[in-house]
């Protein structure tokens, strides 16, 4: 069973989600290749929506199939260039909860989705929230192998206008091909980051 499958068979899928940036400058000299920012997005729907279920299994365990499947479409979307950070996110319909969209993007869609994306040694920034149809959520970029490598902190913005309906979860990771353009703060680069876990 291919990774969209085993999502078919545990999850209500109503949509897949595809965003793509290619940004060439951000005020500085224009360079020879882009930063490219991905975002793949999953709509299902919510089975708790209007009602407190103390067990969130149902959503939890068969959520590596969401991390496959989704960081598997970033990386296309990326077009063959390498991954270098990510993140995850979510929103609850408003007849659901904010933890019915954290019980889909834990750790063990964590781990599938680092898998996914090539491997990957930090852990994934998050944001999650409740909120009406068409709102809009930032999914926060940082390096995939050292959180504290200061040019990838970044961020991809993705809203769709009919989701979440009330009874539904968006579950969304993003993917960059490298730092923000232009970074100069200093910090640790990520071949210093490499570099000290060789």
């Amino acid at each position: 069973m291919n990774a969209d499958d085993a999502v078919r068979s545990a999850y209500q899928v109503r949509r897949w989600v595809g965003l793509v940036e290619e940004t060439y400058h951000e005020g500085g000299a224009a360079g020879n290749e882009p930063l490219v920012k991905a975002v793949a997005g999953v709509v299902v729907k919510n089975p708790f929506a209007g009602r407190y279920e103390a067990d969130l299994s149902p959503l939890i365990d068969p959520s590596p199939a969401l991390g496959t499947a989704l960081g598997k479409r970033a990386v296309a979307l990326l077009g063959g260039r390498e991954v270098q950070s990510y993140g995850k996110a979510g929103i609850a319909g408003l007849a659901g909860e904010q933890e019915h969209v954290v019980a889909c993007v834990t750790t063990v869609f964590g781990n599938a989705f680092r898998e996914a994306v090539g491997g990957a040694a930090a852990w994934i920034s998050s944001t999650t929230k409740t909120a009406s149809a068409g709102a809009g959520i930032d999914i926060p970029l940082a390096f995939k192998d050292e959180v504290y490598v200061r040019s990838h902190y970044d961020a991809i913005h993705v809203a769709v206008p009919d989701v979440p309906r009330p009874d539904e979860l968006f579950i969304c990771v993003a993917v960059a091909s490298g730092g923000r353009l232009h970074h100069r703060v200093g910090g640790m680069t990520a071949e210093e980051a490499h570099a000290a876990k060789a």
